[in-house]
């Protein structure tokens, strides 16, 4: 039993803040219920992203509301404030954030804690690269992964309807950078929706498109294999995707890619999946850091040094301690963070409670990688799959694994469904200016207006 009121405040709403506060809901029922226990939690969006599925949202096959779970329904016992934390003084047991509300009335506002979950996850890694913050687009969100969905096809429809064959080759010239999962399993699903929605086209064909991953390393999906990783280069280049392995871009100004190799591709659309790094927040904090900008954490998930701080997933260095060698620490990926934010969650209601820790353990047991529809690879327990049985078992794996009953059961239906009739082809790429034809139409300009927006569309 709880001796005193207890709050606990989670920072971040993805992976490891939604499970590790469903599970102290799950825990602590009987302590909440007495009023012993109150939970928080502070996220930027209302909602998690599921991001293995970003890459089927994007090429149509999900709709982008069975993405997201919405927490306020599934944490009906916690508290959601949506702002963003900017500090943590762990010391004061306060956290600084700000939200809509504190944005236009001006300043910010500061949550008291007794106990601390850090977890707001990672952000993009990006490089100054020349045009990147201009042209480049990302891949980590399901507005990013929704609007290239909508900038592909608008880029088919330019080509369509112009006679300038330098506009036509840059808007059907399409280069991902970075050869992990996000950029080997977007531009696999977004090709394979490009190909089918050519067929609807009277003057594209997929030969006219140039679809280019450019990979710094030597090899594309370390995490599924060296042979596996291997046949995705093969099976890419067998669709007439370039990949290009040990080559960096180099500049993206004025719509051309410049890449180390010397060759040069003029191109409306520049993915960025180049990796991710720690959220900028880890170091506006008074928590030990390790050398990469994580947090120091103990295998029971628990903040090195500080008390009452636990963290987990993205953000938190933690000891692999099924490891062979010494001194190895837990990837960074949603295979650790949903298991450790279980472990976490315990952890917090064992600690309240004056019982002993557990310690977090889990060896990998492999990866899975779709490359289009019914195109995959997949290394699971040491059993190398590929083809349709690898995109069958990715697809398995993540309907497991996605939150709710709910959002299993809608995935399904819109996979049963798009197995019985044809893709959506349509861009609603008017989505991200829904103000713009009102605006027009009272005598403003277009936000699209070169004069305005010199770099025209996404």
């Amino acid at each position: 039993m709880v001796k005193e009121r207890a709050r606990i405040l989670v920072v971040g709403g993805g992976y490891v803040g939604m499970y590790t506060a469903l599970r102290l809901q799950r825990r602590m029922r009987q302590e909440l219920r007495r009023g012993e226990v109150e939970i928080t939690v502070l996220t930027p969006d209302p909602y998690m992203t599921y991001q293995p599925f970003l890459p089927e949202a994007a090429a149509g096959a999900i709709s982008p509301r069975h993405v997201v779970v919405p927490l306020r329904r599934v944490l009906d016992q916690c508290r959601i404030v949506v702002g963003e934390a900017t500090g943590v003084d762990h010391a004061r047991r306060t956290v600084a954030l700000t939200t809509l509300a504190t944005e236009e009335r001006g300043g910010a506002r500061e949550l008291t804690y007794d106990e601390l979950v850090l977890a707001p996850g990672s952000v993009s890694r990006t490089l100054p690269i020349p045009g990147l913050a201009d042209y480049g687009i990302g891949f980590k969100t399901v507005e990013e992964a929704i609007g290239l969905r909508n900038h592909v096809i608008e880029q088919m429809d330019i080509a369509s309807s112009t006679r300038d064959p330098a506009v036509r080759d840059a808007a059907l010239t399409f280069v991902f950078v970075g050869g992990g999962y996000a950029g080997v399993e977007a531009l696999g699903e977004l090709e394979d929706m490009a190909r089918y929605a050519a067929r609807y086209y009277h003057n594209v064909t997929p030969e006219d498109m140039k679809w280019i991953l450019v990979e710094a390393s030597d090899r594309v999906l370390p995490e599924v294999g060296e042979e596996m990783g291997r046949y995705t280069v093969a099976e890419l280049r067998r669709r007439n995707i370039q990949v290009l392995l040990g080559t960096r871009l180099e500049s993206c100004a004025e719509r051309v890619a410049v890449l180390s190799d010397g060759q040069r591709f003029p191109t409306r659309t520049v993915v960025w999946t180049a990796g991710v790094k720690p959220h900028p927040l880890l170091a506006a904090t008074d928590l030990p850091l390790c050398s990469r900008g994580r947090v120091r954490c103990t295998a029971q998930l628990a903040v090195e040094g500080a008390a009452h701080a636990w963290a987990a997933g993205d953000a938190a260095a933690v000891p692999d301690v099924t490891a062979a060698e010494p001194g190895a620490e837990t990837a960074p990926n949603a295979q650790h963070a949903v298991r450790q934010a279980k472990v976490l969650g315990d952890n917090i209601a064992h600690a309240l409670r004056g019982e002993p820790l557990e310690t977090y353990a889990h060896q990998y047991v492999g990866s899975v990688a779709s490359l289009g529809l019914h195109q995959g690879v997949a290394q699971v327990y040491g059993r190398r799959l590929k083809g349709y049985p690898a995109w069958f078992m990715h697809r398995a794996y993540h309907l497991s694994r996605v939150p709710t009953v709910n959002r299993k059961a809608r995935v399904l239906a819109e996979w049963t469904l798009a197995g019985l009739f044809k893709r959506e082809i349509v861009s609603l790429g008017s989505l991200e200016h829904p103000r713009a034809e009102f605006e027009l139409a009272a005598g403003g300009k277009h936000p699209l207006d070169p004069n305005i927006n010199p770099n025209g569309s996404s």
